[in-house]
């Protein structure tokens, strides 16, 4: 397609803010007036710390440390609100427990129909969600579109472990169903040998990107991993190989890289959607409005969404494959709960040839683990 001039994709922008509340709406709209005069009495905030998963536990905690971070569990902050029909809505923070209980507490007295698209709730909106879904009797993808997918394509992911773990994990991750692979690389670990190891434990359809957070750094370095890794069967992507504010850089990859560009979407992606400098944008918070509009233009650029911006509990994993689902500008979804322990969930986030069917039940469509949100609870 031919790329939109700055001009088109500003009015672009600007005019899917009338747009963005039309499903919302018309869920508002034929639920009944009953529950459409409901309100959120009371909520519930419930912090929990989930251990790494024993198989990765060690690799991962080294890798963490080499990049200056310590870090031994995932933090999840569940979220309860319960409305005046009885009904309870179901999210994860993604926020520390104190300013999630404020948020929460906040809500308390208001109807959820009054919080659509707000981005200022943060991950507590999932549950506003949940709410909406279950008074409208309508799935949360439904929220969003009136006819979204059936089923979405669900990244496996790995941070940057040795070669035979990496090859273990890519083994796994292909016999539970996933058919694409996203993993770490840091300058402790040669790329090109855990892509060899991974390459060799899985089958010819498991598509594979290396994601550097930066690391590589410069034009030159990128060049050598990338022909490197462009050697490699499974491998199709790279992401943030440098800072997204090295714009330049990516002018010099134009045309001169064989696999595909990604990187997250800085402030201001004109330079990159007017270019044509990347093949996809990797987005996480906020997931309300913003996120609406990002898909909304990715749809229209053809430049499609990596999203990201519900990792570490299943709660917010099947949200976002319901955001996912509602929207074709959005390409995979990126989650990291098989690594932990647990991820609180009663229903298995089950893969059939690398998709996931997203639940078709009233709201998210899922339940939390009450006996493991006891086990972790903090």
């Amino acid at each position: 397609m031919s790329r939109l001039s700055r001009r088109e994709i500003l009015a672009l922008i600007v005019s899917t803010g009338p747009a963005l509340e039309g499903p919302l709406r018309a869920a508002d709209a034929a639920t009944p007036a009953s529950a459409r005069a409901s309100k959120i009495v009371s909520a519930e905030v419930i912090p929990t710390r989930v251990p790494m998963h024993e198989r990765v536990r060690e690799a991962w905690q080294r890798s963490f440390r080499l990049q200056n971070r310590f870090q031994t569990h995932y933090e999840p902050v569940i979220v309860k609100l319960t409305s005046d029909e009885g009904l309870v809505g179901i999210g994860d923070a993604d926020m520390p427990a104190g300013r999630a209980k404020a948020i929460a507490d906040s809500l308390v007295g208001h109807s959820p129909w009054e919080h659509l698209l707000d981005d200022s709730l943060g991950g507590v909106l999932v549950a506003v969600y949940d709410l909406l879904g279950q008074s409208a009797g309508l799935p949360v993808s439904r929220l969003f579109s009136t006819k979204p997918a059936d089923k979405i394509v669900q990244t496996w992911w790995s941070q940057c472990f040795p070669p035979a773990l990496m090859a273990s994990e890519a083994k796994l991750g292909y016999e539970l169903g996933y058919r694409v692979h996203k993993v770490k690389a840091r300058p402790w670990e040669d790329p090109f040998e855990q892509g060899q190891a991974i390459c060799e434990a899985i089958g010819p359809d498991m598509r594979v990107w290396a994601d550097a957070n930066s690391w590589w750094r410069s034009v030159g370095r990128t060049r050598h991993f990338v022909q490197q890794l462009a050697k490699l069967p499974n491998y199709f992507a790279v992401e943030s190989p440098f800072p997204r504010d090295q714009v330049d850089d990516y002018r010099a990859l134009k045309g001169d890289c064989p696999l595909q560009l990604a990187e997250h979407m800085p402030e201001d992606p004109m330079p990159f959607i007017r270019e044509g400098l990347l093949s996809a944008f990797v987005v996480g918070k906020p997931m309300g409005r913003e996120f609406v509009k990002r898909a909304l233009t990715a749809e229209t650029t053809g430049i499609p969404l990596w999203v990201e911006h519900s990792i570490s509990s299943g709660v917010n994993q099947v949200f976002q494959a319901h955001q996912h689902a509602a929207f074709p500008g959005v390409e995979y979804s990126i989650s990291i709960t098989h690594v932990l322990e647990d991820d609180l969930m009663l229903e298995p986030f089950e893969m059939r040839g690398g998709f996931y069917e997203v639940p078709t039940n009233p709201g998210l469509g899922v339940s939390l683990d009450e006996d493991a949100i006891e086990r972790y609870r903090v």
